[in-house]
C-alpha cells in the first residue's frame, strides 16, 4: 500500500514537472518573439528619425534659400507656377507692356504666368512685324510659336522664299542669334488641297521643302547657326481652323517657327524697344 502511494506521489511530480516545462518553454518562445520584435522596432525607429533628420535639413535649406530671395530688393524674386522666377524689375516691363496689350485678351490673362506670355508674345511680335493678320506668336510653358502666313513667305505653290520676307526673317535671325543656347524648329504646313507636280508629289514634299528653304535663308543670309536648327513638314495634317473656306485655308498655309529659349533669355524677351 506504502509502495503504491510512492509510485502514485512520483507520477503526479512527474506530470506537474511536465506542464510546468511546457509553459516554460512557452515562455521562452514568447520572450523570443518579444525580443525580436522590440529589435524591428527599435530599427524602424532609427530608420524613421534618419528620415525626419533629412526632411528637417532640406527643409531649413529651403528656409535659408528663401530668407536670401527676400533680402534682394529690386531683384526679388517671385515664383511662377511652382517652375521659374521672374524679378520685380522685370515684373515692372511686364506692366508697362500689358498697358498696351488689347483689354479683351489681358481679360483672358488670368495668372501671372499667363500676363508674362501675354507680355512677351506682344513684344516678340511688334519686333518681328507690324502685321497683326499674317504673324500670330503664342506661348506654352516659355515655348515660344510664331505662324507665319505663307503670303509673307512665299508665292502659291512655291517653295521660294520670297524677297518681301526678308525683313521678318531677318528680324527673326536676330531674335535667335540673340541666344546662343536658343533651340529653333521650323515646321512648313499647308491647306488640304492635294498637290501633284513634277517638282512635288504631295502637300509632304511642299511643306518639307517650304521648311527647308526658311532654315536655308536663315543660315545663309542671316548667319544663323545650323546646329541650333530644325526643318520638318507638317503637311496638312495641323491645321489651325476648318479648311472649309478660302480664308481659312489661307491661315492653314503657314510656316510655324517653334523657338525653346532658357528662362534668362525668355524673360529678356520683355526688354524690348516697345517698352
Amino acid at each position: 500500500m506504502r509502495k503504491t502511494i510512492i509510485v502514485s506521489t512520483l507520477s503526479v511530480v512527474f506530470l506537474v514537472s511536465c506542464v510546468s516545462k511546457k509553459k516554460y518553454t512557452a515562455l521562452e518562445t514568447n520572450l523570443s518573439e518579444t525580443q525580436t520584435a522590440l529589435t524591428k522596432t527599435q530599427v524602424e525607429k532609427e530608420e524613421l528619425e534618419s528620415k525626419i533628420e533629412k526632411i528637417e535639413a532640406r527643409v531649413t535649406e529651403y528656409n535659408e534659400k528663401i530668407n536670401s530671395l527676400k533680402e534682394i530688393n529690386d531683384n526679388q524674386l517671385t515664383t511662377i507656377d511652382d517652375v521659374a522666377v521672374m524679378s520685380n524689375n522685370t515684373k515692372q516691363k511686364m506692366r508697362k507692356t500689358l498697358a498696351k496689350v488689347d483689354p479683351e485678351k489681358l481679360a483672358d490673362a488670368k495668372t501671372l504666368e499667363d500676363s508674362m506670355n501675354l507680355a512677351v508674345s506682344y513684344n516678340l511680335k511688334k519686333s518681328i512685324s507690324d502685321d497683326e493678320e499674317d504673324v500670330d506668336v503664342d506661348i506654352d510653358k516659355t515655348v515660344v510659336m510664331i505662324n507665319i502666313s505663307d503670303k509673307l513667305l512665299f508665292n502659291s505653290g512655291s517653295y521660294k522664299v520670297s524677297s518681301k520676307a526678308n525683313n521678318i526673317l531677318g528680324k527673326l535671325a536676330e531674335v535667335i542669334n540673340s541666344e546662343p543656347s536658343m533651340e529653333v524648329m521650323v515646321e512648313g504646313h499647308t491647306d488640304s488641297r492635294s498637290i501633284n507636280t513634277a517638282m512635288f508629289r504631295n502637300n509632304w514634299d511642299l511643306s518639307v521643302k517650304r521648311a527647308t528653304s526658311v532654315v536655308n535663308i536663315l543660315q545663309e543670309k542671316y548667319n544663323v547657326d545650323p546646329k541650333k536648327m530644325i526643318a520638318a513638314g507638317r503637311s496638312s495634317y495641323l491645321p489651325l481652323v476648318e479648311n472649309d473656306s478660302r480664308e481659312n485655308m489661307a491661315k492653314n498655309r503657314r510656316t510655324k517657327i517653334v523657338i525653346i529659349p532658357n528662362l534668362d533669355k525668355f524673360f529678356a524677351l520683355l526688354d524690348s524697344e516697345t517698352l
